[in-house]
């Protein structure tokens, strides 16, 4: 048995001089530059107590050291737990204590507050890697022999476990499995015509499911080129596209290509394909860019349990605001919430999907996992949407009050706990209005103790040390109750439509 992920993305018969990572500061890598160094991360792992089926943990800046750990990992049969960098040491003590992983890798900048939070939450080893490639991993790294074998994987073992969050309790992890991950891949290099004579503009973050598995396996599976930029920097973006054919990004990308004068037919002349996901497209940014490019974004839906379901075709039209077609072996059908009825054509329901690219479940979570897959094996995404005469899919909201913005998903639940338990706050609601920027913004609805002295910067300042950056609400509006149905519960589609435009106002301090 071979290792079902890494013998189709880095096969042995890969030309090794072939070019693949193209970084900024001037470092180029080979393919087989890419093996001799995922392998050597392997040998690391090995030699620090990793075993097979083992989680390895990593908050790490984007690096390309930091792709070679999770290849490595992958070589080495463990499980790769990708971290958002804008967690607190708080949400980390969550994720490592729940995972339980062998090793947790982080920032070196972060590790006197990491490593504590690690070793409280029973962590055997802690180890840094810096954006610079520098660390203690690294330095085992280069003490490591890579002479064993990739451990042998199939198609149904686990290669990652990506966390999202809930509605109600905590984050959960999304098992993905090395057929999943792979058959994604391979679904996706049809669709959207990737070659090795591609070279992607790699400006996604590789924590995140976007970055980390769509545009890196798709890229090594092809055999293309990515330039790996550490951030996304609109000027540095239109820059590369001189010597790029391809960008994929989230919607904030494009508004903010389209705010730069560079932004033009000529910048564009040799890309090949634009690529748009993780949060809705708005239809005036897709009108507007192919106005000043020529170039009509391909938008496309996925999830972190799923990677991608579909997608607008590479050559056919690209509709505004829709998500295109069902991708090759992926089966996805509009149902009835609540009995789970299949739909007619145009009638709105939630998304369900089912394919080889759907995770095998939550991570200790069965109860969970059974009550969000039909008997038939088709996953309840939670998204509300229809599919038209076409048979376009359209994404029309969320069942569960899922926020995206800027590409990330944020659960309500979760940001209502911590402002509940602030002092002077009786409950709260946390809603998404719309962004020209992001999508949708964070906004929460506050019902303060009756006399409590405490505003929207108080409450701000409570939670900016408890929460991701991108989790703050943009605003805080203080009422005096929340709008509520006959059975108790709170109305968010009522906030949402009196609220809508809050973020045009002055906060109140």
């Amino acid at each position: 048995m071979t290792n079902h992920l890494i013998s189709r993305i880095l096969p042995a018969d890969r030309d090794p001089d072939r070019p693949c990572i193209i970084c900024q500061n001037g470092r180029r890598y080979s393919y087989g530059e890419v093996v001799r160094w995922s392998r050597r991360y392997a040998a690391a792992l090995r030699a620090a107590g990793v075993t097979v089926g083992d989680r390895v943990a990593a908050q790490v800046e984007k690096s390309p050291e930091a792709l070679f750990l999770y290849l490595g990992s992958v070589r080495a049969g463990a499980i790769f737990l990708p971290l958002n960098t804008a967690y607190t040491p708080s949400e980390i003590g969550y994720f490592l204590g729940d995972a339980e992983p062998a090793m947790f890798v982080a920032d070196p900048a972060k590790l006197e507050l990491l490593r504590p939070v690690a070793a409280q939450n029973g962590v055997g080893r802690t180890e840094t890697l810096g954006a610079d490639g520098s660390g203690s991993l690294p330095d085992l790294v280069a003490a490591a022999q890579a002479d064993a074998p990739d451990a042998a994987r199939s198609a149904d073992d686990l290669a990652a476990i990506l966390y999202t969050s809930g509605t109600t309790g905590r984050s959960k992890g999304a098992m993905l499995s090395h057929g999943n991950l792979l058959s994604n891949a391979e679904a996706l290099l049809p669709t959207w015509g990737f070659t090795g004579e591609d070279v992607l503009i790699h400006a996604l973050p590789i924590f995140h499911t976007h970055g980390l598995f769509v545009a890196t396996n798709l890229v090594l599976l092809s055999g293309a080129s990515m330039i790996f930029q550490p951030k996304f920097d609109a000027a540095g973006v239109i820059e590369a596209m001189a010597g790029a054919t391809v960008l994929m990004g989230v919607p904030t990308f494009y508004t903010r290509l389209l705010d730069q004068p560079g932004l033009d037919r000529a910048a564009t002349e040799r890309m090949r394909l634009f690529i748009s996901g993780s949060a809705p497209l708005l239809a005036e940014t897709h009108r507007a860019f192919a106005e000043r490019t020529g170039h009509a974004i391909l938008e496309r839906y996925g999830m972190t349990e799923t990677n991608m379901n579909t997608s607008n075709p590479l050559v056919g039209a690209r509709v505004p605001g829709s998500v295109g077609f069902p991708l090759p072996g992926v089966d996805l059908r509009i149902c009835d919430q609540d009995t789970g009825k299949e739909l007619p054509t145009g009638e709105i329901g939630v998304i369900e999907v089912r394919g080889p690219n759907v995770f095998s479940g939550y991570w200790r979570m069965p109860e969970k996992t059974r009550s969000e897959f039909r008997p038939d094996g088709f996953f309840i995404t939670g998204d509300l949407g229809r599919i038209d005469e076409h048979g376009y899919v359209w994404i029309l909201g969320r069942g569960k009050d899922l926020v995206i913005t800027g590409g990330y998903n944020v659960y309500p639940k979760e940001i209502e706990l911590e402002i509940d338990a602030i002092p002077g706050v009786v409950e709260s609601a946390v809603i998404g209005v719309p962004h020209p920027d992001f999508g949708e913004a964070v906004v929460a609805v506050v019902v303060p103790e009756r006399g409590a002295d405490i505003s929207e910067g108080d409450i701000a300042e409570a939670l900016r040390p408890r929460l991701a950056n991108y989790k703050l609400p943009k605003r805080v509006v203080m009422v005096d109750e929340l709008p509520r149905n006959t059975m108790a519960k709170v109305q968010k589609n009522i906030l949402r439509d009196s609220y809508r435009d809050i973020l045009a106002e002055a906060p109140t301090r």
